[in-house]
């Protein structure tokens, strides 16, 4: 069986298990890169011909270590690709179709997790200012997601997937229809958003609370391109997107309690190693905690 008839047997596997779509993406693009670099090296596209000295070639090779830009892959989007490689082997492998599984040698390299890319204070408050400014349904639209994101720490998917009836303001509650993992949630809101929403909510009336052209969902390109261009007028440079709105939320909130696991309930993690990621000292704090 060639790599990429036992890549689309793969991915049916992973959405019978209920697998994200961008779980699903992502080993699709790993495992035809690696599908390319086979063709290209002239070796056979048969899952049963590779070997685990073909793997280590591959994951040595220039198109396997860059990015189409010629830049060198971090180590953590390299740890990711040898995860791909051993899940997808590991499925072929217990499907029957390889007697030895090529990936039982490949290791994910040790590295620390990089810090979340949230955007500063400042950064907030200019991007808050001109999302404040903009003028017309859209840019009202796109300034009350965006400051319900920053207000609330919700996912980009689930603040799209909300609809009017899924916020009650009297008990200034947020219900999340679409989740990760699909757990229902409710998420609360301050007064600040809550106040927002009210007055947003009687100019949209009902149906989705943050709708596209013609009613239809906003899709997540079309949010990320809001982001990008509302960025760019308030003058913010930083590589960061519209999830980096959950990242300064949980940032600022443990800033201000110093408390993990009131942010894990608040970002909804199932493991409180999700959200330790946030729980990084400062330099004042720790001059301050010193005596300093």
């Amino acid at each position: 069986m060639q790599i990429d008839q036992a890549l689309e047997k793969f991915l049916n596997q992973l959405d019978a298990d209920g697998r994200s779509i961008h779980t699903r993406a992502q080993y699709q693009r790993h495992i035809r890169l690696l599908a390319r670099w086979v063709a290209s090296d002239g070796r056979s596209c048969e899952v049963e011909d590779l070997d685990h000295e073909d793997l280590a070639l591959f994951l040595t090779s220039s198109q396997a270590r860059t990015r189409p830009d010629a830049a060198p892959k971090t180590a953590t989007t390299m740890n990711s690709l040898r995860t791909s490689l051993r899940c997808f082997f590991g499925y072929a492998h217990a499907a029957g179709w390889i007697r030895e599984n090529p990936a039982r040698l490949i290791r994910r390299a040790q590295c620390g997790t990089p810090p979340p890319r949230a955007l500063s204070e400042e950064e907030q408050r200019r991007l808050m200012s001109v999302l404040a400014a903009g003028e017309g349904r859209a840019a009202r639209r796109d300034h009350a997601l965006f400051h319900m994101m920053l207000a609330t720490g919700v996912r980009l998917g689930s603040a799209l997937a909300a609809e009017v009836g899924d916020v009650d303001l009297e008990r200034s509650e947020l219900r999340l229809r679409s989740t990760k993992g699909d757990r229902p949630e409710v998420v609360y809101l301050g007064r600040a958003i809550a106040e927002h929403l009210s007055r947003y909510i009687a100019e949209v009336g009902e149906g989705l609370l943050f709708p596209g052209q013609n009613g239809w969902q906003l899709t997540p390109r079309q949010a990320h391109r809001r982001f990008t261009m509302s960025l760019d007028r308030a003058g913010i440079t930083s590589p960061v997107s519209p999830h980096s709105l959950r990242h300064a939320f949980a940032t600022g909130l443990y800033r201000r309690t110093g408390d993990v696991l009131l942010v894990k309930e608040a970002l909804r993690h199932r493991s409180v190693e999700s959200t330790l990621v946030y729980a990084r000292v400062d330099e004042g704090r720790l001059r301050a905690a010193l005596g300093g």
